[in-house]
């Protein structure tokens, strides 16, 4: 299930208040029917870049033939 704006702030305060790591957040919030690994990459872009939205340019380009 994709993680909403709402609950990717939810994830960054506690991230970044409490200190929960992936593992914590997926134990604390496992009713919401998130995976692991997406908890873990939203966590990573989180310590890279500090905030939650993507980088502009980060999409694929436009294929020209």
């Amino acid at each position: 299930m994709k993680i909403s704006q709402e609950n990717a702030i939810l994830i960054k305060n506690l991230c970044l208040s409490k200190l929960y790591g992936a593992r914590r957040l997926f134990s604390e919030l496992h009713n919401k029917g998130w995976k692991l690994g997406s908890i873990d990459s939203l966590l990573k872009r989180i310590r890279n870049t500090g905030t939650i939205v993507r980088q502009p340019g980060s999409g694929m380009t436009a294929f020209c033939a």
